[in-house]
Order: structure tokens, then sequence, then C-alpha cells
């Protein structure tokens, strides 16, 4: 007899469950998630968690109604998350059974891993998160049930302190009233938490903490700092030793590691934190980026503007930068009784720009742009590096435009970006649409008639995308394209952003074609985001070993002996004069030092120059990751270098050193 027969014959009603998009069956009403699956053939040990009509849920979830139904693996962000978030109670539950006077804060999923913040009078040592790994494997190994369980309000607060758990009861103190709060068990540990999660400890594979930090309650300075454990956990040892394995590659391409080796940059405490010091070579990378943004922004029909580091406050004040901006901004000085603010950002600069005559409807689309250094109060906490500074130069350009050339506008600067950033190395893209913000600006007609702008392009351009709800700015809506690097990591660099607040805030009008004034829109868009965060992508993307149009020195020359030194100064004249950047080593050192000190500077050709090589007019020549390529006249070096560069285009603007 079926299931549904037998719940007919027991005067149960039926449901009808929909598993993956298939037919619907039908089921007992109240037969649990899980059953449903176990029914359908599904393998417990893949799938750890449900989506009931979009809402992910327990497997021990009861169904009473008709519903479709969607297991939930690791293979999605969602299975992903409920994994790992389920790992930080493992991790929780360790910490307090190791060290019960640690307290519980929160403990999120976050990519790649998670982590939890602990009230504790000291911060964790490594041979504390080996102790803790250790228990938190114990744990697994338990297979311990986990289960939801509901509390009203009050009786969760109660329920904490009498745990002794503060900041629980502080987070609950913040909770609606009337609403019940949810929790889940596994074992004698309790933590607070809206699930879902997985079914048992025992469904957590493989698990790993990684490192611990200092963090502050809520992310406040004032508050109390807390001691957080980073850990990461996936199902198979396997694919846990590859993401091991894949930290350290990571670790080895850090760019303030390479930074300081290839000597391309510095961050000093005299001069201030989050302030760069470019050296000459990361100088003269930064050049080449700079003077190839221009060309093209040239070719583009972009104009070039500049404009000054610090305005008078009012500007920011009609820009809505005080109102929404100030947390980010330095605190304004004092200058003849006027108050002035360092820019945060170039916009109202350009506004100006194009505020300084009367528009035509004819002189439309406006494009103009800007390598314009910006300056943004970060907290010392969250400074890092070059990817997150104080002062950094946005690759800016604004675009003043009628309403019906939005969407082409938009069309022609995503072509654009990805243009850009496939010259330097980038070739996967990810799109996401950002639609209104709770705090925003501006009317819902606008607000629709710019996002509509944007996905038509996007549509247009035949472009994949993904919405952002809610992730948009102040003023409008946007899109944003991340990149994936070398080792799969993706990066948000490009911005393009609709904005209908500043032209009406500025005042900003065009004389249409009717003869009357009219106000036009304004395109924020960055293809590289700061050339300062690029920079240090384009060196953990490249290892530092950046391609031959964009090294500081392209080759380096090594005689043999001194007695070499006067050809190899030929050499070096010759190469220069075809625009190479070229430097001669001629210590007197062996030249197998030589040879492993460019390797390790990243030098994309040696030259290396001896006795056979200067009597017979040649080089020996050695290509970086390559090795040996046999003896070789200069013109034939030319071609094979000029050979490596990606195009004409990449070099116009080479600088000789």
């Amino acid at each position: 007899m079926s299931v549904s027969a037998e719940a007919q014959k027991a005067g149960v009603a039926n449901i009808e469950v929909s598993v993956s998009g298939n037919k619907p069956k039908a089921f007992p009403s109240g037969i649990t998630a899980a059953e449903v699956l176990k029914q359908c053939g599904y393998d417990h040990e893949e799938v750890f968690a449900v989506s009931v009509n979009g809402i992910p849920m327990d497997l021990a979830t009861s169904l009473t109604q008709n519903v479709s139904l969607q297991p939930v693996s690791f293979s999605s962000d969602e299975g992903k998350e409920i994994y790992r978030h389920s790992s930080t109670h493992i991790m929780a539950q360790a910490v307090k059974e190791c060290f019960p006077s640690a307290q519980m804060t929160i403990g999120p999923a976050i990519e790649e891993g998670f982590f939890y913040d602990f009230a504790f009078d000291r911060p964790f040592t490594p041979e504390d998160l080996e102790k803790i790994e250790a228990k938190a494997l114990e744990i697994i190994q338990r297979d311990l049930p986990v289960s939801r369980q509901e509390f009203s309000r009050e009786e969760a607060m109660e329920f904490f302190k009498g745990r002794g758990e503060a900041y629980k009861v502080e987070l609950i103190q913040g909770f609606p009233e009337g609403e019940p709060v949810s929790a889940y068990a596994q074992g004698d540990f309790v933590d607070l938490c809206r699930g879902p999660h997985v079914a048992s400890t025992g469904q957590i594979k493989a698990l790993k903490l990684l490192t611990s930090a200092g963090a502050y309650w809520r992310g406040d300075e004032r508050n109390p700092m807390l001691q957080r454990i980073y850990g990461t956990s996936f199902p198979s040892q396997e694919e846990l030793d590859a993401h091991i394995a894949n930290l350290e590659e990571i670790k080895r391409r850090d760019h303030r590691k390479l930074g300081k080796e290839l000597d391309l940059f510095s961050v000093q405490d005299e001069t201030g934190p989050g302030l760069i010091l470019w050296h000459p070579k990361g100088a003269l990378i930064r050049l080449l980026i700079e003077n190839f943004w221009r060309d093209q922004h040239v070719k583009h029909g972009y104009e070039m503007v500049y404009s000054p580091h610090v305005a008078r406050l009012d500007l920011w004040k009609t820009s809505g930068h005080v109102d929404f901006y100030k947390d980010n901004m330095f605190a304004p000085m004092t200058v003849e009784a006027s108050e002035y603010q360092l820019k945060p950002m170039n916009c109202p600069f350009h506004i100006m720009v194009y505020k300084s005559h009367l528009r035509s409807y004819r002189e439309l689309p406006i494009r103009y742009g800007e390598l314009g250094t910006v300056y943004r109060y970060e907290r010392s906490g969250v400074l890092h590096g070059l990817m997150r500074v104080r002062g950094f130069t946005q690759d800016d350009a604004h675009i003043f435009c009628r309403p019906d050339q939005i969407e082409a506008e938009v069309r022609q600067v995503l072509d654009f970006t990805m243009f850009v950033l496939r010259h330097f190395g980038f070739t996967e893209f990810e799109m996401y649409l950002s639609t209104r913000p709770e705090k925003a600006v501006g009317a819902l007609d606008k607000w629709d008639q710019a996002t509509n702008a944007l996905e038509a392009a996007l549509k247009g351009g035949g472009f994949q995308y993904k919405i952002d709800p809610g992730e948009g700015v102040f003023y409008g809506p946007k899109i944003d394209l991340k990149i994936r690097d070398a080792l799969g990591r993706a990066w948000q660099c490009s911005t393009v952003q609709i904005d209908f607040n500043n032209p009406e805030r500025f005042g900003l009008t065009y004389v249409g074609e009717d003869g009357k004034t009219h106000q036009p829109i304004m395109i924020h868009r960055a293809l590289l985001g700061s050339i300062e965060r690029f920079f240090g992508i384009l060196v953990e993307h490249f290892a530092g070993a950046f391609p031959a149009w964009l090294a500081p020195v392209q080759i380096k020359i090594l005689p043999i002996t001194d007695k070499q030194a006067e050809y190899a100064g030929q050499v070096r004249d010759q190469l220069r004069a075809s625009g190479f950047r070229v430097e001669v080593d001629d210590r007197n050192e062996k030249v197998g030092l030589k040879i492993r000190e460019a390797e390790t500077g990243k030098v994309p050709y040696m030259l290396v120059v001896g006795k056979r090589e200067s009597e017979a007019h040649q080089v020996s020549v050695r290509k970086r990751g390559e090795g040996d390529l046999g003896a070789k006249t200069i013109h034939e070096v030319i071609d094979l270098i000029g050979n490596d560069m990606p195009s004409e285009e990449l070099t116009t603007s080479s600088i000789q050193g």
C-alpha cells in the first residue's frame, strides 16, 4: 500500500510536494522534508537542508501544505553558508568545552569559511587553536543530533542569562517583542540562531581552524575587544587540503610581501597608516598603467580634466556627501574663516566643470575623465596594504547625457571596461545590478527609469548578470563588475552608477531641441576602481611576475666578467634605443648569482654576455619561466621581446630605464 493510501486510510490529509521542479507527488500532511527526500531517493549524506518555496529550512521541518521542495547541498552558495554556519556552532561548542569562561557573541559564515567572536580575557594562542580544533573534531565524531528550539523573547533572555551569556542577552534585547526567538541545540550546547543547520554534527566532514585576531564588539572601536577565530570546512578532506594549499599560494602572492621584496611601494608609520609611498619601480608600473588609461580614454571620446584635492565644505553639503558619507570623510579644516574638506570623491568637481558653460543638447554626451586622488577616513583596523587605504587615485569619469542616451552610454562603458580589463590579463567576469537601498534620495519613478536603463544595457550587450537587491548607492542604481584572478578569487573593480540626484542638487541644465531647459543625467564610472587597489590585484594575479609590457625592468644584461662590461653597455644602448627598459648587472659576482637574483626580481628576460657572445656580437637569452633560449643576435632579441608585447597600443607609452 502506498504512503498516501495509508494516510487516507488513517484519515490523514494529503499534501502535494514538488521536488526539484518535478511533478508534484502526494504525501501525508506533517511529513518531514527529510522523509520526502528519502522517499525520492536523495542521498542524505550530500543533502543537509532544504529550500521550501524558496526559503531555506531544516530537514526536520514538517510539511503541512502544498510546497515546492529543493534539496540543498554544498554545491550551492546557500548550501555552503548553511554548512559553514553549522561549523561555527561546532567550533563555539569546542571553545566552551575547552574554555568555559569564554562568552559567545556572533559567528557567521563568510566566503570560503567562517568565524566566531568570543569575549575572553586574553588572545587565543596557536596552541589554543590546536586544542579547540581537536575538540571540534571530537564533537563531529560524536555525531550529535542538531535540533531547533523556540522561545519567547523573555524566555530566551532568561535562558541565556542563566548561562552567563551576556552578549546573547544584549542581542535578544534588540529583537522585536512578541516574535519567537530560535536557538539550536547539539548535545548540551545551545546557541542563539535563526538557522537552518545540518541535521547532525557528523555531517561536517572536514574542518580546520586557521587563525585568530582581535575584533571589536559590533565593529565599534568604542566597544570591548573580542577574540575572533577563523576557520573553514568542506565535505571532504581532499577539498579541505586543496583549499589549504590555495591559502598558502595566496600567502606567497600577498602584494604586501611582494611589494617589499620587489621594492614597489611601502607604508610607513612616519607618513601615516593607509598612505602609500610609491618606490621607483612601482611608480614606473603605475605610470605605464596610467598612460595606457589616458591614451585609451582619449581614443574613446573622453576629455581629461584635473581638480583640486580640497574644496569648501559647502560643495560637499550640496552634493549630499555631508549627509550620507560623513563617517568616511576626514574632519574639515578651517582656512580664512571658511571650512574646507579633503575630497572623498571627484564628482562634484566634474559637475562644476560642466556647470561652467551653458550646454546644448547637441554637445551631449559630455565625458570627463580624471585620475583623481581622493581621501577617505578608513578605520585603522580595516587598512590592508594597497587594498584598503586612506588616500587613493580613482580612475574616475563622469558622463553627462540626455535620458534617451543612458542605455547607449552604459553599453559603451561596459564594452570599454571589458576591453581594458582583458588587456591586463583578466578574462573571467561577474556582473551585478544593484538596486535602490533603504537609505536613498530621489523619486521612485526616476529610480525605476535608471534601473531599467542599466538592465536594458546589460541585456542588449548579452551580458550575464545577477540582481543585488538594495546595494545601489544613495543617489542611484549601479552595475558592479567583478574580475577573477589567477587563483579564482573575485575582486570588485569596475562600477557604473546612474545619478539623477546631483544634477538636480546642483541645478544642471542643457538647452533641448525644443529650446527649453532640461536636466541631464549623470553617469559615474570607474574601470579599474582605484590605481592602488588594482595594482595590488595585479601583483597577486601575476605573483609579481608582470608581463613584459608592464615589468619595470624588461631586460637585465649579465656580463660574466668585467671584460664584457663595454659590450654589455653597447647592447643596453641598442635595446634602449628600441624602447625597452634595460639594466646591466655589472657587479663583480658569479653569473649564477646574477641569474638567480634576476629571477627573484621577476625580470622577464636575461641576456648573458661572455667572451664568446661578445666576439660573435650575440647574447645568450634566458626567459623567465622557460630558461635558456640559446644565443641570438641583438636584432633577434628585439623581435623576440617585441612579439611578447600584447599590442602596439600597450607599448606606445613605454618608458625607457
